[in-house]
This record gives C-alpha cells, structure tokens and sequence, in this order.
C-alpha cells in the first residue's frame, strides 16, 4: 500500500524559505533509513504558491489564477510517498519524522493513502488497466533515461 505523507505549507515556506543545514541532514537521514529499508518511493518540497497557479473550471471553461495564494494552513510544502505493508506501518514510519522538520505548533502531517487500480470497481476495466500499466511502464523507462 503506498501512502502519501503530506507537509503542510506555513509562512516561511510560503516566503521561499527551504530549511536549514540541520533540518536537510535530518530529512536526509530519514529518507536514507526508509530507502534502506526498501519503503521510500519518492520525496518532494514545493515551491512556494507565489510561483504558482491554480486552475478553477465552471461552466465549461478554465480560469488561471496566480499565486500566491491565502490561508497557508491549507497549502502544501512538500510530500513523501512511501510503499508499506499496513496503514499502522505508515504511522510507525511517520512517528520517525525529524523533530527538526515537524510542523509548526496548530499544523500536522497528513497521512493519506494513495487509490490502487483494485480500489476503482468494476468501471475501471481489465483494458483500462492495462492501458495505464503500460504508460507507467514507459514513464519510468523514459525517467530512467531508456
């Protein structure tokens, strides 16, 4: 099962601040553990909602909207993904977060599991599966640099 844990966004990310030396060597150790033990997927910080854009669709049209945008407590600074056996395993694995890299007082990590094919139903056929298998496939080989 892959979860996604979620950083919540704040002012300081919001100004462009990324961490300190101390708070990079922590996350990396951390990241390093979970790679070791075979769980880390992926891991990403974000750039602040100034530089980016949000996309609100009615009525059959897109509106752009710049950032930045208001109510950092809804934002997102950054995420990890990791792949474990159990949802109580995903918490154990966030337990071990860097104190150093814990949210601000008021704010917290969001564990969210991450939809698999067999939680789509019937509606997602054997052909549409196989149709997204084969795009991931290619997508990592083309990562990949093959």
């Amino acid at each position: 099962m892959r979860f996604m844990i979620i950083v919540p966004g704040s002012p300081e990310t919001e100004d462009g601040v990324t961490g300190t030396e101390q708070q990079f060597a922590d996350m990396q150790a951390y990241n390093e553990e979970m790679f070791k033990a075979g769980v880390f997927v992926d891991g990403q910080g974000l750039h602040p909602t100034s530089k980016g854009v949000r996309l609100t669709y009615d009525g059959g049209e897109w509106t752009v909207t710049d950032g930045p945008f208001a109510g950092t407590e809804k934002l997102i600074a950054g995420f990890t993904v990791i792949d474990v056996s159990s949802r109580e395993e995903a918490i154990e694995w966030l337990r071990r977060w860097p104190a150093s890299c814990a949210p601000a007082p008021g704010q917290a990590l969001e564990l969210r599991q991450v939809l698999a094919a067999e939680d789509f139903g019937d509606e997602y056929t054997p052909e549409l599966r196989a149709r997204e298998e084969t795009m991931r496939a290619e997508a990592a080989r083309t990562a990949a640099g093959g």
